[in-house]
């Protein structure tokens, strides 16, 4: 009979938690587990990425978008190494995931043996609430269900290093014995709430108000319908974190969308005249963001007692899950009867659209970034899942598209990495092969590893009951929100050598792989193009080449912004002619006169603005 050897043992605890996938890449540091795979049936199933990183943005896209812990494997030395981005992504944006990492045998240990790195250090950062060792079997299975354990408690990053001679050995369970840790499945349900008396104390705060606003983060998910409440009781508009942008749909009328440097005007703008503040589940970090400090009355409801009290100055801090809290406070909070800061709040909201709709429609060399995201925006499919990667690609995520229903989106909020977009959308197919995924990424984001990525697509697209995920790369030849950055905040012009990016045929690519794909250089061919892809039996990249002068104007640029900006011009940008000929047309966008009834909902003059595009 064959023996059972620690590799078999933790596979086999990883089916027991559930886990259905292992996003890798191999490595002498874990063949023990690469062959427990092989024996294993590839349960739970190995996805291959091509490079670490890429394998660590898909276990984070696979737990954001499955509420269930990513778990990724590496090997040893430099496969541990190149985890670490995205592991810091999950940490950062606080979502489960699990690191299993190989390491040299242990009588090498402390030899300055190849591939040797001190992982505990290394790790001790990212996987701060636990990362050990295991150094005989007996400490398994403890280590893999605290590892579990804690990244589904905590929101987290946790760590099981596995020196590779100790994956070979026989697996023998914890006796009953002293300094012996035996261990059980499970993490039970649970829900922390507020003490009534805070809960009182917050209401009261709530109930004073007359312009109440409402900031929700990715903390608000399980809440929806509690938001949706509590948003009619005050009469409150409500802004969203970009973690939480499908928190609460977008065609609700008092929904002003984002907030912050990637935000809507409307957002700034209630932010700016309310006189009383409620955040739910966010950390949202601009401050110049939210109301002056001596402007509102504020509170905050977080899960996470650490988390509380950050970022303005709240008269009452609630600690507990956004869902049962707002249970508690839903029935002390007062009908506000008068409309009119809701009423100006849905006005200003739907002048928003009216505006995005007008820049979305502006001419550009040779198309318009905004209208390539505007025009997806009435196409989304109801069961949609986004990505967008960091860069400009981000603000035309944040600003043109409208989530609705239960459609998913995400990206990385605050590590703001560049390259997770299209590897998350392949984590998001693992965990909804039924679910169409979209990406939205820039040139720099492809060329650094999202090309590559499309490999990993080809090789396992028809494991997926609905093939279709789409890439949308913004191809301006620029590393543009870096550009834009320099313009505005140092005054520095352009510099060529660091921006400028090369032309690659992205869409032929892909169809080298067995892909499909379209170039788009024509605004008159956008609305086909997503069309195409859209109807596709395969993975589709979508290579629009957009201009990189459009800007992606804030929703309130300081005068500090404008001078440097004015000083990049006069300084000799060498796209100063566009930059100023397509600021001025978009900044013109928000002084024409809105009309007075409401913007249509999602999709809005879209063929009208292929027309003017023409």
């Amino acid at each position: 009979m064959t023996s059972t050897k620690v590799s078999d043992h933790i596979l086999r605890r990883l089916r027991e938690w559930d886990v259905e996938h292992v996003f890798a890449y191999a490595g002498d540091g874990i063949n023990g587990l690469l062959s427990a795979w092989g024996r294993a049936g590839n349960e739970p199933k190995f996805v291959q990425a091509r490079h670490e990183e890429m394998a660590a943005f898909q276990a984070v896209g696979y737990a954001k978008f499955s509420g269930k812990v990513g778990v990724c494997a590496a090997t040893s030395g430099p496969g541990a190494i190149h985890l670490l981005n995205g592991l810091y992504d999950a940490k950062l944006d606080h979502v489960p995931v699990v690191a299993l990492v190989g390491q040299t045998n242990r009588s090498a240990m402390g030899g300055s043996y190849q591939q040797e790195v001190d992982l505990q250090s290394l790790y001790k950062d990212v996987a701060s609430e636990f990362c050990e060792t295991a150094t005989v079997p007996e400490q398994l299975p403890n280590l893999i269900d605290r590892a579990m354990r804690t990244a589904y408690a905590k929101r987290t990053v946790t760590a099981v290093i596995i020196p590779a001679d100790v994956q070979e050995l026989d697996y023998s369970p914890p006796t009953h014995a002293f300094k012996m840790v035996p261990s059980s499945l499970g993490l039970g349900r649970y829900a922390p709430v507020p003490a009534d008396e805070d809960l009182q104390r917050a209401a009261d705060v709530l109930n004073a108000g007359e312009k109440v606003a409402v900031l929700i983060g990715q903390g608000a998910r399980g809440a929806r319908d509690e938001v949706e409440r509590l948003a009619d009781v005050l009469g409150a508009g409500v802004a969203k974190a970009l973690l939480g942008k499908d928190v609460l749909p977008d065609d609700l009328p008092y929904v002003t969308g984002s907030i912050g440097l990637l935000g809507t005007r409307p957002s700034y703008e209630l932010m700016q005249e309310c006189d009383t503040l409620l955040v739910i589940g966010s950390s949202f970090p601009y401050t110049q963001f939210l109301p002056e400090l001596d402007q509102a009355r504020a509170v905050q409801i977080d899960v996470d007692p650490h988390m509380i009290g950050l970022r303005y100055p709240f008269e009452v801090n609630l600690v507990g899950d956004s869902r049962e809290t707002l249970q508690r406070l839903l029935p002390r909070l007062h009908r506000k009867e008068s409309r009119a800061w809701r009423d100006k709040v849905e006005e200003n909201v739907d002048r928003w659209w009216e505006i995005m709709q007008r820049r979305a429609a502006v001419d550009a060399d040779p198309v318009n970034p905004e209208y390539v995201v505007h025009a997806l925006d009435g196409r989304l499919p109801d069961d949609v899942i986004v990505t967008a990667d960091s860069g400009s690609a981000a603000n035309w995520y944040a600003r043109h598209l409208r989530l609705r229903g239960h459609m998913r989106g995400s990206l990385s909020g605050t590590l703001a990495s560049m390259g997770p977009g299209v590897p998350y959308a392949i984590g998001a197919k693992f965990a909804h092969p039924d679910r169409p995924a979209i990406a939205l990424v820039g040139d720099g984001a492809m060329q650094m590893n999202g090309m590559m990525e499309m490999v990993t697509a080809a090789k396992y697209h028809r494991e997926w009951s609905d093939p279709r995920l789409i890439v949308a790369v913004l191809n301006n030849g620029d590393l543009n929100q870096v550009t834009w950055e320099m313009r505005a905040l140092a005054g520095a012009p352009q510099f060529e050598e660091s921006q400028h990016l090369p032309d690659l045929p992205y869409a032929e690519i892909a169809r080298n792989l067995g892909l499909d794909g379209v170039r788009v250089e024509k605004p008159e061919h956008v609305e086909a193009a997503w069309d195409q892809a859209l109807a596709s039996d395969r993975p589709f990249v979508i290579d629009f080449r957009t201009d990189p002068a459009v800007p992606p104007i804030p929703p309130h640029a300081s005068p500090d912004q404008i001078e440097a900006t004015a000083s990049a011009i006069l300084h000799g940008d060498s796209d100063r002619g566009s930059m100023v000929r397509q600021g001025l047309k978009a900044k013109m966008q928000d002084m024409l006169p809105g009309s007075r009834h409401r913007a249509d909902r999602p999709g809005a003059g879209q063929h009208d603005s292929a027309e003017k595009n023409k």
